[in-house]
């Protein structure tokens, strides 16, 4: 263990050459707390000037309505977060409270009873929504609290070492419209990374077609997820969230605007007042729309265009042996090691990019212990995107608290593999399995991503 915590040191402390298909214009060879936070190298004077003004609406902290200054006002009449770095700290990972003395500061509740919507989405409460809101504005009650305590477990490696995973709980107080259902379905989850989200907008459907098609080892499948589109008015194939329910970053941004701070938009012009909720529809709002298709633009671009930190010690004996390990495990059939983008009239400089994300953005079942068991569009209780690996040996750089997972139960990148079940079930055996040389392997290669 003590090898690899000077791999990682050195992995976090010394970028340098890294043997990788990603070109440098889409990449950063950052590897400090602004690693997630550069923009790509090709950007035109005006795309440069976007991406400045969309990261300064992303830092933006709002403001409640009625206020003197309506370029900052909206926020609520319910809300959890007033900015969208509250969660994503220089466009990392979120994490959850430590246990149930701390508040929810990087992480939300998703509400559903059984059933869906006409377009095939989760059927929101009516009085509290799709989303726990815990703040409200003057004159508006807060839906409540949630609060997440655990129970731990001990794993036994091959070799003697011992890892404690702990399994949350949710549990609700201070709810305004009394107690919820038994049938209620949740989902607590932590903010995801917003870096190298245009390369993956980028990566053609037929790709993930393809990727769903292909045949697989094991008990491993993998399928996409068919969502609504409030921006195209039609079913269309899934790639963000942690199930994979949002087909663009676009849609990603003001969707989040709405359910998390309150803010509406000509895509959501509702904001997140729950259908029988008289005072939150009664608030003083700001205008309409509070978020201008300018001003979503300008935080679409900014997202689209943050570079991705390239790999770092590619060529160091150990790392290479993380690699053929990774590969051994099977982790690389669903973390995809290279994908190629395809033309993206969007933002130019992201097409024909060959790069290598460390995901196939499709479903795949994780088993029991991960399930929410909660549906969202296709997706079932117990399936769960890809998530995307590249850049995230340099997660606890940019935010020493952040977790792993959907709900950031993982506290290391070995207690999120260990978690993994379904699907993955005989990749995990196999880490668990490894000798500690091999693991400790195993683990610098993926904190050299």
């Amino acid at each position: 263990m003590r090898f690899l915590l000077i791999v990682i040191g050195m992995l976090s402390a010394v970028p340098t050459r890294a043997d990788t298909v990603m070109t440098a214009q889409v990449t950063t060879s950052l590897a400090s707390r602004e690693a997630y936070s550069q923009a790509i190298a090709p950007l035109s004077p005006q795309d440069k000037q976007l991406f400045l003004q969309g990261r300064g609406l992303v830092r933006q902290s709002w403001i409640i309505s009625p206020a003197a200054d309506r370029e900052i006002a909206g926020l609520g009449p319910l809300y959890n977060r007033n900015a969208c770095i509250a969660c994503h700290a220089k466009n990392g990972r979120g994490f959850a409270p430590d246990g149930s003395e701390e508040s929810m500061r990087a992480m939300l509740v998703r509400l559903s009873v059984p059933g869906h919507t006409l377009t095939g989405a989760p059927m929101p409460h009516p009085y509290y929504g799709d989303q726990l809101q815990e703040f409200g504005a003057p004159g508006v009650i807060a839906e409540g609290r949630a609060q997440i305590g655990y129970t731990e477990q001990t794993i036994t490696l091959n070799g003697g070492e011992k890892v404690s995973l702990r399994k949350p709980h949710l549990n609700f107080s201070q709810l305004a419209y009394g107690p919820l259902p038994d049938d209620i379905m949740t989902s607590a989850r932590i903010a995801p990374a917003i870096y190298g989200m245009g390369l993956l907008a980028a990566i053609p459907d037929q790709t993930l077609l393809a990727l769903q098609d292909q045949a697989k080892p094991g008990s491993i499948r993998g399928r996409v997820n068919m969502v609504w589109s409030a921006e195209q008015q039609r079913h269309v194939i899934g790639r963000f969230g942690w199930k994979a329910n949002v087909d663009s970053v676009r849609e990603q941004t003001a969707s989040a605007l709405a359910n998390d701070m309150g803010l509406n938009s000509a895509m959501f012009p509702a904001g997140n007042c729950a259908d029988q909720q008289t005072s939150c529809h009664m608030a003083p709002v700001s205008g309409a729309p509070e978020i201008r298709p300018e001003q979503l633009d300008q935080m679409e671009l900014y997202q689209l265009a943050l570079a991705v930190p390239a790999p770092r010690l590619q060529d160091y004996p150990h790392i290479r042996q993380g690699a053929r390990l990774f590969r051994q495990a099977q982790c690389a059939v669903c973390h995809q090691p290279q994908l190629r983008t395809g033309d993206f009239p969007r933002l130019p400089a992201l097409s024909r990019q060959t790069i290598a994300p460390y995901t196939d953005l499709l479903l795949h079942d994780m088993g029991p212990d991960l399930a929410d068991h909660r549906p969202d569009f296709a997706a079932s209780g117990s399936e769960w995107r890809t998530p995307a690996l590249w850049g995230i040996g340099l997660a606890k750089q940019v935010e020493p608290n952040t977790g792993f997972l959907h709900d950031g139960r993982a506290r290391t990148i070995l207690e999120a593999i260990l978690w993994h079940g379904g699907e993955a079930e005989e990749a995990k055996k196999t880490v668990q399995a490894m000798s500690p040389d091999d693991r400790e392997a195993l683990l610098a290669f993926i904190n050299s991503l």
